[in-house]
């Protein structure tokens, strides 16, 4: 199995529509090990409907939409990361975090500590807004201090080549390109954005043991 973590600088960033373009250009699975928030379309969904690619069960779904500790909390219950080890898949499997990297599962285990545990290669999500430097910058140290091999940035938004430049400069990462947002997002127009904007090359040579 060959797996990659996607995770974002902040929430609501569009790092979900990112991982439907990749589940669907490298014909992945994908996985969601928490979903907090089942009252509207779950990540899950969007990207099987965006990708046509299986998903697989999330680990835990929960009812509020919060971070996975408050959602599970809520329910009179705990998350046991222990139990959010990598599936046992054949072929490529992306993976796919909540928020940033420092949300919380418990009390006591943050998402950064799941990724540092599983030891796969992260692409970091960073909107183009302003903000997105001091985000990603900070983001870009967590994951290197945790041990964390990073495949690069990939930007959503618009340009800001400038910024852009910036982040990759002091971060030292590579720039895997910027998905713009797409009007009338589908599977194919999703695709066609992917295929125009995002280094692909560069993400499977991450993945390439």
């Amino acid at each position: 199995m060959s797996a990659l973590v996607v995770t974002g600088s902040d929430t609501g960033i569009g790092k979900t529509v990112f991982s439907a373009g990749l589940v669907q250009a490298l014909g992945a699975s994908y996985w969601k090990p928490v979903q907090a928030g089942l009252q509207e379309e779950t990540d899950s969904q969007v990207v099987a409907r965006l990708s046509g690619q299986p998903v697989l069960p999330e680990g835990y779904r929960l009812q509020l939409a919060a971070s996975p500790h408050l959602a599970c909390e809520a329910e009179g219950a705990e998350i046991d990361p222990a139990t959010l080890a990598l599936p046992d898949h054949a072929g490529p499997l992306v993976v796919e975090g909540a928020g940033g990297l420092m949300v919380p599962l418990n009390r006591t285990c943050l998402y950064l500590d799941l990724f540092a545990r599983w030891q796969a290669p992260v692409i970091l999500c960073a909107r183009t807004q302003l903000g997105t430097i001091n985000h990603t910058l900070l983001s870009l140290k967590a994951l290197q201090n945790a041990g964390c091999s990073v495949v690069g940035v990939a930007f959503i938004g618009e340009s800001e080549p400038a910024v852009e430049e910036t982040i990759c400069q002091f971060g030292q990462v590579r720039h895997l390109g910027r998905l713009p947002m797409v009007a009338d997002l589908d599977r194919t127009s999703l695709a066609e954005a992917w295929q125009n904007h995002i280094d692909l090359d560069a993400i499977k040579q991450a993945m390439t043991p």
